[in-house]
C-alpha cells in the first residue's frame, strides 16, 4: 500500500522516467538550394510508396532511450524538388501537398494527378519510384563522441514507358551533427537533414551516370520519327540495360 502523501511524488517520478526514455524527432522541410542543372529532356512520372511519403523509424538504443524519427513528408518534398529540377516535365502520382509545402519543395514545377492514376495512361518517357531500404542512426553514448549520425539507404527504380525496369539504383547517404552545438533532438534532426542533402547531391551528380535514364531521349526521338529500328536507335520493345544493379558496388559509398 502506498501512502497517499507519496502518490504525487511517485507519479511525478514515473512521468520523469518515461519522458527521459522516449525521444520523438519530427522532420519537416529538408531545405535544399534549387539545383542548378541542365534539365534532361524527358517527361517523367514519380510515384511514392506510402511508407516513403510518411516514413517513421523507431529504435531503442540498448539500455538507453527509445527514439522515434518521423520524417513526415520530408522525403517526398525533397525528391519532388529534385525531379522537378532534373527533368523538363514532371508529374507526381499522388495528392498535391499543402500550398506552403508546395512552395518550399518546388512542387510548382510538377503537376499532380490522382494517386489511383495508371502510369500507362500518362504520356511519359519514364516512371520513377524512390524508396527507403534502411535507416540507421547513432547517438553520442554509442559512438563515444559528441556526434549524432544518420545513414539512409535510398533506392531508385526507373521504368520505361512500356513498364520495363531499366534501373535499380541503391544509394547511401550520411549526415552528422555535434550535440554540443544543439540539443539531442535538434542534433539528430539536423543529422537526418544533412543525410538527405547528401542524397540530393548524389542524385544530382550521379543519377544519369548510374541509371542511364537520359538514353530514353533516344527512344523518344525514335517513337517521334517512327524509326524504332533505325541505326543507332533503341527498339521500342527492348528495355535499356544499365549498370545500376545489385551485383555492382554502390558508387555512392
Amino acid at each position: 500500500m502506498i501512502a497517499p502523501s507519496w502518490k504525487p511524488v511517485l507519479v511525478t517520478a514515473i512521468a520523469a522516467v518515461l519522458c527521459a526514455c522516449s525521444q520523438h524527432v519530427t522532420l519537416r522541410d529538408p531545405t535544399i538550394p534549387d539545383p542548378l542543372v541542365e534539365r534532361i529532356p524527358l517527361s517523367v512520372a514519380v510515384r511514392y510508396p506510402e511508407e516513403f511519403e510518411h516514413y517513421v523509424h523507431k529504435e531503442k538504443v540498448i539500455g538507453k532511450d527509445e527514439w522515434t524519427i518521423d520524417m513526415g513528408r520530408a522525403n517526398s518534398m525533397l525528391f519532388t524538388k529534385l525531379f522537378g529540377a532534373l527533368f523538363t516535365e514532371c508529374t507526381i502520382i499522388g495528392k498535391a501537398p499543402p500550398r506552403d509545402d508546395a512552395e518550399k519543395s518546388g512542387a510548382s514545377r510538377c503537376r499532380f494527378v490522382p494517386p489511383e492514376t495508371d502510369p500507362a495512361d500518362l504520356p511519359i518517357d519514364a516512371l520513377i519510384e524512390p524508396s527507403i531500404d534502411a535507416f540507421e542512426f547513432s547517438v553520442p553514448n554509442q559512438s563515444q563522441t559528441d556526434a549524432f549520425a544518420v545513414w539512409i539507404r535510398y533506392r531508385i527504380k526507373i521504368f520505361d514507358s512500356a513498364g520495363n525496369e531499366i534501373a535499380n539504383w541503391p544509394l547511401s547517404a550520411y549526415g552528422k551533427a555535434m550535440s554540443k552545438m544543439m540539443g539531442g533532438d535538434d542534433a539528430l534532426r539536423h543529422a537526418a537533414v544533412l543525410a538527405m542533402r547528401d542524397a540530393a547531391a548524389l542524385v544530382i551528380l550521379q543519377m544519369d551516370k548510374s541509371t542511364g535514364i537520359s538514353a530514353l531521349t533516344q527512344a523518344r526521338r525514335s517513337r517521334a520519327n517512327g524509326a524504332g529500328a533505325a541505326e543507332g536507335a533503341l527498339p521500342v520493345d527492348e528495355p535499356l540495360r544499365t549498370t545500376a544493379t545489385e551485383d555492382r558496388q554502390d558508387d555512392s559509398g
